[in-house]
């Protein structure tokens, strides 16, 4: 009973806000003009020519979908005779979307999570089985799910220990929710120990190892490591740094202009995590004397360019082939850091702040494994990163054995998306 009163609020609630959540995505549009695109389907209505009866997959963002992207082609091989809808909730994650399955799969915004919008969503599409990603857990959708009989699946299941404390203020909605799954494959047994705290069933419930670990390099990723390493003049020593927020590109500035003076061929190519940020970084960029050249103007990187701005999305893979040394953004504040596993699968060393949080598991691999340089969380930031970014530069042979031990790690903990196609499989044979 306490659950159904709490959904009925939730829902209640979801249906008052709907039109902020709407006015919030066009106020975010005035930054990202994508976001006030495809309104409809944020309501539930999709496109005509969406096939049902298929299965659907939800990848957030450009960071989950390229997660799942080994999970999905074995998706695509193992059910050739059912439509594969993939949905994500931002621009970014919609384009990349794109990029990376081109017409092999469907498409479409998840929409809000209100009763009318996800009643909609599923009368059209219909699906055998929804699989969620991680955290993504949408009340008012799941308990459709789950009156409707559709099959139910959360791979690479992920809760900090912050999370479990502040969903179970209200766990009368969240542990039914997560009850509702038919199965929960978990990161890691820390991560399934959460789950079980927060209400999980023991039988519902596995680790299975983390999808993200399932990256590879392919034709694809090749060819535009090759096209990017034309636009480069020279042979330089190169500093990569990924998924870069707010308050980030003052702090690597500052250390970079201190690295200059020791190697002033040195070049650092910044990647910013969300493209509304493209101009503002540009701007910092310049306002800081430095030369710079854009991705997006498609303009050779000669000797006297300091700084490469990738203003484009779906390269930040093949761009960390190019680095000497890579640095991942997101870690020096409360973001909770960005997947550092991109980098290791070249072999390249990785530097990152003192909060990643987000991927405990993968930071105590590779602490353990001596495959990843954390720095110390204290004030002096910018003087340890120069630090320690200067001591791999110039130890070669740091940088092989950083890379390698990365690299190792990678290859030692794959095999969690062949363990989530199985289990997908039995579900849809029960």
């Amino acid at each position: 009973m306490k659950y159904f009163l709490s959904l009925l609020l939730y829902r209640i609630l979801t249906f008052l806000l709907l039109p902020f959540l709407l006015l919030a995505l066009l106020i975010r549009s005035k930054n990202s003009p994508q976001y006030r695109q495809r309104l409809f389907e944020r309501l539930g209505f999709l496109p005509r020519s969406l096939r049902k009866n298929g299965i659907v997959v939800h990848a957030a963002s450009v960071g989950e979908v390229i997660a799942l992207k080994n999970f999905i082609d074995k998706l695509i091989i193992t059910y050739t005779d059912l439509p594969i809808t993939i949905t994500t909730f931002t621009p970014t994650g919609s384009a990349q979307v794109k990029k990376l399955f081109q017409d092999k799969v469907q498409h479409c915004y998840l929409p809000i999570d209100s009763i009318f919008c996800s009643w909609l969503f599923l009368h059209k599409l219909q699906p055998k089985t929804m699989v969620f990603m991680e955290t993504e857990l949408w009340p008012n959708l799941i308990a459709q799910c789950a009156q409707k009989k559709i099959k139910l699946l959360l791979v690479n299941g992920r809760l900090s220990i912050s999370s479990v404390r502040s969903y179970k203020k209200f766990n009368w909605l969240f542990t039914a929710t997560i009850r509702h799954f038919d199965q929960i494959l978990t990161q890691s047994n820390i991560d399934r120990e959460h789950f079980l705290k927060l209400g999980a069933k023991t039988q519902q419930c596995h680790s299975s190892g983390n999808l993200k670990f399932d990256i590879s390099v392919n034709e694809s990723v090749l060819t535009k490591q090759a096209e990017l390493e034309s636009f480069v003049q020279g042979k330089r020593q190169i500093w990569v740094v990924a998924s870069t927020h707010q308050g980030d590109e003052k702090i690597i500035l500052s250390s970079f202009k201190q690295l200059l003076d020791e190697n002033p061929e040195l070049l650092l190519v910044i990647v910013p995590r969300h493209p509304e940020r493209f101009d503002d970084v540009a701007q910092l960029c310049l306002t800081q004397g430095f030369t710079m050249s854009r991705r997006s103007d498609k303009t050779t990187v000669n000797p006297r360019t300091k700084i490469w701005l990738l203003d484009t999305l779906g390269e930040l893979l093949p761009t960390c082939a190019l680095a000497t040394v890579v640095t991942m953004g997101g870690s020096f504040s409360n973001i909770t850091g960005h997947n550092p596993l991109e980098p290791a699968l070249f072999k390249k060393p990785i530097v990152v702040g003192a909060d990643m949080s987000s991927f405990l598991e993968v930071m105590q691999q590779l602490v353990n494994a001596k495959g990843i340089v954390q720095l110390p969380n204290n004030q002096n930031i910018e003087e340890q990163l120069y630090i320690n970014i200067k001591k791999i530069l110039q130890d070669e042979q740091l940088q092989l054995t950083l890379g390698n031990n990365a690299y190792q790690v990678v290859q030692e903990n794959q095999g969690a998306s062949d363990h989530s196609i199985l289990t997908l499989q039995k579900l849809m044979n029960a």
